[in-house]
């Protein structure tokens, strides 16, 4: 069983007694689950789309329209856990159109530090990892670009970049030195902030 099948059926068994269900992106799984359970939100439950759509954003919208469709009898209420996500507006506007709620920002690396924050620096040139991009690096950006066949086109996809800017949700210093490694892979400057959690807790919170 992959990493995205074992996380679709994270949540408790819904009930549509004062159940909230979470469509989420399945990178942000760890994040939701350790939250959930850090502050007791029973109430919560998750139900997340593979992470790979994160290299695939025209099928994030279509697939929350589903899940809703299928979930939507069985809950109170449905908060999904995406950003825009490089939809181009069409997710949140889908979300307006079928009366569920979602995460404010443009992607996760904006609500992990907070969009606010975010909005106020000037990265253009870095390229970022999460927790879980780090862990996931090879499987969701080297191989898929084709490096590990073809690592002379390093410096055509990343070219343009200046740094590497690691997000890192908890202080894993092991993760750490793996995000090091990766932007010296890339031929990148390395920058580690600690963001937490960002927004998503709040979001959580509200939800």
């Amino acid at each position: 069983m992959d990493l995205d099948t074992q996380l679709t059926d994270t949540g408790l068994a819904p009930s549509g007694n004062g159940k909230v269900l979470l469509l989420a992106c399945g990178a942000l799984a760890h994040e939701i689950l350790a939250l959930r359970t850090a502050n007791g939100w029973d109430h919560l439950d998750l139900h997340c789309l593979p992470a790979i759509f994160h290299n695939h954003p025209e099928r994030i919208t279509p697939a929350i329209r589903a899940a809703v469709a299928a979930q939507r009898d069985s809950y109170d209420r449905i908060f999904v856990v995406y950003a825009d996500c490089g939809t181009g507006g069409q997710l949140r506007a889908a979300c307006t159109e079928l009366g569920v709620d979602m995460i404010t920002g443009p992607h996760c690396y904006s609500f992990f530090s907070g969009n606010d924050a975010f909005a106020a620096t000037d990265d253009m040139t870095a390229f970022y990892l999460t927790d879980f991009l780090a862990r996931q690096f090879d499987a969701f950006v080297w191989r898929p670009l084709g490096l590990d066949r073809h690592p002379q086109l390093r410096d055509t996809y990343f070219g343009n970049y200046t740094s590497l800017i690691y997000l890192a949700q908890t202080d894993d210093p092991a993760l750490t030195e793996k995000a090091r490694l990766i932007a010296q892979r890339m031929g990148l400057t390395f920058i580690h902030r600690h963001t937490g959690y960002g927004d998503l807790t709040h979001a959580l919170a509200q939800a």
